[in-house]
């Protein structure tokens, strides 16, 4: 029988349902699910082995949770998949403010209703796709806001006085009756609000101008918060911290390969983009590189972390700005050049926060540090490492390409140029052929382009070549031809 063609209280008793707790309906379909070896927690990389089991023991312990951790590290996400562990429908006496359930009503309207029609007490059928309230907690919020209060134009229209508990207006958190209430951000919430959650996360009593109102509220809380605000802009008050059973710390994705998985997931790409761009697999390694750098850097608060976020924006805007160069060009498609990344650069400003050296340098600047930072960080794992003093005998491998900057008077890549234009200025450089042949001869055609602007920002970075900011584009030069012509 479809359990949404029950529509009356004696159908429901009839069918033999049976109440139970939000707590222990999640607890109930999490042990179906792992006993079936399913994953729940779907499209969130790198918690397996850590966050993702603590918080499946802290539901199966039936515990209210905090999840914190620094900005972009998916707590909102895991708090919202929790809701694939509840039960698809679930029976509410129809008209109820706060979802009562028919078997074990709450509230006064629920209570009167069932007093008078008995079995006949229509019901009405909540998804779990409804059952999903979230809060972000900013300093405005008032306890009317997530408690209730009293509404003078109730009172008006239904002719009560303030002394009946009918003229009450819920709140967002008795609202929620039976569902997961998220609240984001929980240090930016007053302290005599946090305080106002105490009894109902422990004692479902709550207290509306004078109003005892005795309501079992059955709710799974998840908070959120940053470690770095407890100092910051506020904190847990200690007796609700006492009163959150699990507290899970979260992090950032712990390799590049994690990282790359996840924006790749979460990027919003046009599907033109896709179609007409290829994207090397060392350009989104590099891009990927950039926020573990960031997250090292001396011009970056390491407490306030570096968003996930910040690299799935600089992928749209790295395949954003290939896509500009094609359209001015009229290219059909086009590969990512490594000049592209300075695309990524407003991606990058506005998702970090800068200490004192940081804003001496300037965002912009610090931006290009990072993406310098990620090309040194990768060199070395595809080509021969660039070492600072040289043995005197020994010839290095990048010798011949430097050799040919000594001899030329400027090599330039503009921003714009087209794709023919890019691959046969990059030819005109014999020797980087040959290194590309021996140290990587297995790389696909399409990436070869590439791996040769690669090595050029390489030996810039590594101080073997100048590399210079033109109007519209790069110029790199022999960095001694280029210190004499200075002179």
């Amino acid at each position: 029988m479809d359990i949404q063609n029950i529509k009356t209280l004696g159908a429901l008793k009839k069918a033999g349902y049976e109440s139970k707790s939000i707590k222990d309906e999640l607890r109930t379909n999490l042990r179906s699910k792992i006993s079936k070896g399913e994953t729940v927690f779907t499209g969130v990389w790198g918690f397996e082995n850590t966050v993702i089991p603590e918080l499946e023991r802290a539901i199966l312990s039936r515990h209210n949770i905090n999840l914190l951790g620094l900005r972009g590290q998916a707590k909102t996400r895991l708090a919202r998949l929790m809701i694939n562990l509840l039960d698809e429908y679930i029976p509410v006496v129809d008209g109820s403010e706060i979802n009562d359930d028919p078997l074990q009503p709450i509230s006064r309207y629920a209570k009167n209703l069932i007093e008078e029609r008995g079995d006949d007490t229509p019901i009405s059928w909540l998804h779990r796709s409804d059952r999903f309230y979230e809060k972000l907690a900013t300093p405005d919020v008032t306890v009317a806001d997530l408690i209730g209060d009293i509404d003078p134009i109730k009172a008006a229209n239904l002719k009560l006085s303030y002394a009946d508990d009918r003229v009450i207006h819920f709140g967002m958190i008795p609202r929620a009756n039976r569902c997961i209430f998220v609240i984001n951000e929980l240090p930016d919430l007053q302290a005599r609000i946090q305080v106002a959650l105490f009894n109902i996360l422990s004692e479902g009593d709550i207290q509306i101008r004078g109003f005892k109102v005795r309501m079992n509220l059955d709710l799974q809380f998840v908070f959120t918060a940053n470690p770095e605000d407890y100092t910051n802009r506020g904190s847990i008050v200690t007796p609700l911290k006492d009163r959150i059973g699990s507290q899970i710390l979260t992090h950032y994705p712990e390799t590049v390969a994690i990282a790359r998985t996840i924006t790749e997931q979460e990027a919003n790409l046009d599907g033109r983009q896709s179609d007409i761009i290829h994207v090397p697999s060392l350009a989104k390694d590099l891009l990927e590189q950039i926020g573990f750098e960031a997250r090292e850097s001396e011009f970056i608060d390491y407490k306030s972390g570096v968003s996930a976020r910040m690299s799935i924006t600089a992928f749209e805007n790295l395949l954003s700005t290939a896509e500009r160069r094609a359209l001015r060009t009229g290219t059909e498609k086009t590969t990512v050049r490594l000049a592209d990344f300075m695309g990524i650069i407003p991606a990058i400003t506005g998702k970090v926060e800068l200490v004192y050296e940081g804003e001496q340098e300037g965002a912009a600047v610090v931006a290009e540090l990072l993406i310098g930072s990620a090309i040194k960080s990768f060199f070395p794992g595809y080509f021969p490492k660039i070492e600072k003093l040289e043995k005197p005998n020994e010839k290095s491998p990048y010798q011949e390409i430097i050799d040919w900057f000594f001899n030329e008077s400027g090599f330039e890549l503009l921003d714009d140029t087209t794709d023919e234009e890019y691959k046969k200025q990059l030819d005109s450089i014999i020797p980087l052929k040959q290194l590309l042949q021996k140290y990587q001869p297995n790389i696909a055609v399409e990436d070869q382009y590439f791996f040769k602007e690669f090595i050029l920002w390489g030996l810039a970075e590594y101080k073997k070549l100048s590399k210079d900011r033109l109007d519209e584009g790069y110029q790199f030069k022999d960095i001694y031809g280029s210190y004499i012509s200075k002179l």
